[in-house]
């Protein structure tokens, strides 16, 4: 039998997102109802809230998140009911063409719940990012769910579902941080300072936080840069080569997704040196560089997709650290809201003023 629920709906561009009942149905086969704890208030969301990623409304947000697996359908068995699980959006195949070389993290052919929830009239819903978590209970594809150690705060833990896994993977996934590496981060929003995390996790020997905003560099510090530089007040390519004899660092990771952003991320980095783009661009955006810079200042240029993470790989091991006091993940969740204030936590968002609000059911 279905069940009725309340959840965070948006309608149409740009419009205020309302509380509606949401029908959940039995989960098919693959699939699984988890019911939802904790979701974090990503920027996608408010993306999609704008009609940014497709037009498909009605939305049903919410995505970064963690709950408590309430059935399971046909098949299943990596997860089974009661099971603590944090939900991700790119549930791997284990057999497209990346799966089978052993890259699932690459995965070309992630997959969601094959069934849709509706309001009550039968209006399909479009899940955000395939799960729909801005609601009491939500359904996906049962890879979607990872389990891991139920001690942990769920408001802490989602978190990884999507923002803070993006910065950490970037930082020790893509861009290979290792024990002694300068590290460089444009852009101190939420997934840039957990790249600034994933960075001293590491062992990286300096981190050089890099943003306009000084409220946001103090953030960054408090977080584990060793270094910070406003870039509204000076040039952060010399900022960045001054602080690093000269040379660039390392490893530059841009977590803004701009092309102006971009190039002072190419040329902050050391020779040889690596450029990760964490940061999403739009799509109207074009980046010109001269190719004989490309080429002579070698190393590596990649982009970061969630932070090329491995949910079955990196969610526990994050949580393991998280429990043993060597990952703050509390110190992402600036604020606990409840599910008629996710307009608010948008219009919060704007302001710089959070990392995170958490959508606490």
């Amino acid at each position: 039998m279905s069940q009725h629920v309340q959840g965070v709906v948006a309608h149409s561009k740009g419009a205020p997102v309302a509380i509606e009942t949401i029908v959940i149905p039995d989960p098919g086969p693959g699939e699984a109802v988890v019911k939802i704890q904790a979701c974090g208030v990503c920027h996608t969301d408010l993306h999609y809230r704008q009609g940014g990623i497709n037009d498909d409304f009605p939305f049903l947000l919410g995505h970064e998140a963690a709950g408590v697996v309430e059935s399971v359908g046909e098949g299943v068995t990596d997860v089974v009911p009661g099971d603590f699980v944090i939900l991700n959006w790119r549930a791997v195949c284990g057999q497209c063409r990346a799966c089978l070389r052993g890259r699932p993290w690459y995965c070309f052919n992630t997959h969601n719940a094959k069934q849709k929830m509706t309001l009550e009239d039968g209006t399909e819903l479009s899940p955000a990012l395939g799960i729909g978590a801005f609601a009491e209970k939500t359904l996906v594809a049962a890879g979607q769910c990872t389990k891991v150690d139920r001690s942990a705060s769920a408001a802490a833990a989602g978190l990884l579902g999507c923002g803070v896994m993006a910065g950490i993977g970037a930082a020790i996934n893509t861009g290979n941080v290792g024990r002694g590496d300068s590290v460089a981060v444009i852009g101190c929003g939420g997934v840039g300072d957990a790249a600034i995390v994933g960075s001293n996790l590491a062992g990286a020997s300096k981190i050089i936080a890099v943003d306009l905003d000084d409220r946001k560099l103090e953030t960054a510090r408090k977080l584990g840069a060793t270094h910070t530089v406003n870039s509204k007040e000076s040039d952060p390519v010399e900022g960045i080569r001054e602080l690093t004899g000269g040379h660039g660092a390392d490893v530059v990771i841009e977590a803004v997704g701009r092309p102006e952003t971009y190039k002072q991320a190419f040329y902050a980095r050391d020779l040889a040196g690596t450029v990760v783009l964490v940061g999403v661009p739009t799509p109207e955006m074009k980046l010109e560089l001269p190719l004989l810079d490309v080429f002579g200042r070698g190393g590596s240029l990649k982009s970061s997709w969630y932070g090329d993470c491995l949910p079955s790989r990196d969610f526990p091991m994050l949580i393991d650290l998280y429990l043993q006091g060597r990952l703050n993940l509390d110190a992402f969740v600036t604020e606990t809201i409840a599910l008629d204030e996710v307009e608010k936590a948008f219009e919060r968002m704007h302001g710089g003023d959070v990392l995170r609000s958490v959508v606490v059911l």
